[in-house]
Formats: C-alpha cells, sequence, structure tokens
C-alpha cells in the first residue's frame, strides 16, 4: 500500500515538474514564466515571437532550428527597415537612417534563443 502511495507522489511531482517547464534554465527576464513563454512560441505561426517587455526592452524568443533563430531575428529588423551590418559575439548591430541599434541575443537553451531589444525600435 505504501508502495503506492509513493508511486502516486512521486507522478504527480514529475507531472508538476515537466507542466511547469521547471527542467528549462533560469530566464533573463522575471515578468513571465518558462512554460508561458514556450506556450506563446508553440501557439504562434511566427517565427520570432515577443514575449514581454520589462525595464527598457522588448524580449523575443525564437527556436534556434538548425541556425536559422539569427536569421529569423535578421528577418523580423530588415522587414520593419533596419539595415544589418555586423555581429560582434552575441549582438547584432542594425541601421535605420542616423539610428543605430544592438540587439543583444543569449541561447536559452540549445534550442531557443532570446533577443533583447531597446523598447521602441519598431517604431523608428
Amino acid at each position: 500500500m505504501k508502495k503506492w502511495i509513493l508511486i502516486g507522489i512521486v507522478a504527480v511531482i514529475i507531472v508538476f515538474f515537466i507542466s511547469s517547464k521547471m527542467y528549462y534554465p533560469p530566464l533573463p527576464i522575471s515578468s513571465i514564466s518558462k512554460a508561458k513563454v514556450i506556450s506563446k512560441l508553440k501557439e504562434s505561426n511566427e517565427n520570432v515571437v515577443k514575449i514581454t517587455e520589462e525595464d527598457d526592452y522588448q524580449w523575443y524568443i525564437t527556436e534556434m532550428n538548425q541556425g536559422k533563430g539569427y536569421k529569423y531575428l535578421k528577418n523580423m529588423l530588415v522587414e520593419k527597415g533596419w539595415t544589418y551590418k555586423t555581429q560582434e559575439g552575441s549582438v547584432f548591430l542594425f541601421e535605420k537612417e542616423n539610428k543605430k541599434l544592438g540587439v543583444i541575443t543569449r541561447m536559452w537553451t540549445k534550442n531557443y534563443v532570446i533577443f533583447k531589444i531597446e523598447k521602441g525600435w519598431d517604431s523608428y
């Protein structure tokens, strides 16, 4: 009897662990849960999905998809009139008219990359 209770408790813990996405590493932002981030991406038809705004930044996520994640980032900004200039480490540099924009990228897991972009970039 005790064996079945223990198995039931372990099963509940495993289900909670998987459904809450606790096995993913910590996010660099605190205003949204890991489960919500994954859910937003999976429910969207877009390659790059805005996940939140925090402080003076907008945060986006995309699947790395065999290296295509960075291509998705570039395409998103080019569609808004920005010109890709170069990459310096994890920062992608863009220009539009006389403005410069640095997009900070961070691998969240081996499958997902997160982008941090200054608020208002899409309205210049």
